[in-house]
């Protein structure tokens, strides 16, 4: 049919994880306190003519400082699935942390792809506090801002499409512009919840993350997931090591490096 919607391949490439607690992942903490893993991912779309590379992850000298576990460098990891970083022409940035951005300079000839509302909140006032401005670094920012002069960021103002069977959303919530994506594959629409939910806990029991700007806006979100999303498992999580378990590699070599999200999960 003409107006059919491409079908994408969806990846998630894990690339570092830390060790943390139950408490430091819930507002008002956890009544069962133990530890929980997080785990950082980089996730790709594949499409018959179009691909795309959703945020950039950190960098090995980040994890040294923020005493994260570095796995491989995520940028590298494309080559596993036949891309390459210095021929990759659209990047999505979900948001500006640290650990979604950080590699945005070994991407030479993308297009960056970015709700307005992040880089004004980024580069405002609310960054000259610390219990904000921790989850950025300001080279970082810097970087978005000297590509935005260089016209390679196209910058969103809510829910748009971004190319046929690819939609952006608008959030908010964890950050001042936090966008999710929904993504047309073969088993539907999935939903990249990227930091809407760092774990499906999140979203199940209606407690937003620890790090995050409005909680009205983070507990408003999940539902904004929700109603994109055909169900449940149509919806991946940002940081949550249950995706690893629950969806295949795409061979069996890259068990625990990459998992494929547009099949229906295993577990």
């Amino acid at each position: 049919m003409p107006n059919e919607l491409p079908k994408y391949e969806l990846y998630a490439i894990r690339y570092a994880t830390r060790e943390g607690r139950r408490a430091d992942s819930f507002i008002g903490g956890d009544p069962h306190d133990g530890p929980m893993r997080m785990d950082y991912f980089m996730w790709v779309a594949i499409g018959p003519e179009r691909s795309f590379v959703i945020d950039s992850g950190f960098t090995a000298e980040m994890a040294v400082k923020r005493k994260r576990e570095f796995l491989r460098c995520p940028v590298e990891a494309l080559e596993l699935l036949g891309l390459s970083a210095a021929s990759t022409k659209d990047v999505v940035l979900t948001h500006l942390h640290y650990d979604h951005v950080g590699n945005f300079a070994k991407f030479p000839v993308a297009q960056f792809h970015l709700q307005e509302p992040e880089i004004h909140f980024a580069t405002g006032r609310y960054m000259r506090h610390h219990c904000i401005n921790h989850s950025f670094e300001v080279e970082d920012v810097v970087g978005i801002v000297r590509l935005n002069y260089g016209g390679r960021v196209t910058f969103y103002r809510g829910n748009e499409e971004l190319a046929p069977g690819i939609t952006l959303h608008l959030a908010g919530g964890h950050s001042g512009g936090l966008q999710f994506l929904r993504i047309h594959t073969q088993r539907g629409w999935v939903v990249l919840a990227s930091d809407v939910l760092h774990y499906f806990e999140n979203m199940d029991s209606g407690r937003p993350f620890t790090t995050v700007f409005n909680i009205g806006d983070a507990a408003e979100a999940f539902d904004l997931v929700r109603r994109q999303a055909p169900s449940r498992d149509h919806i991946i999580p940002g940081h949550d090591p249950l995706v690893m378990d629950m969806y295949p590699p795409p061979r069996p070599d890259l068990a625990g490096i990459i998992a494929r999200l547009d099949v229906p999960p295993v577990k």
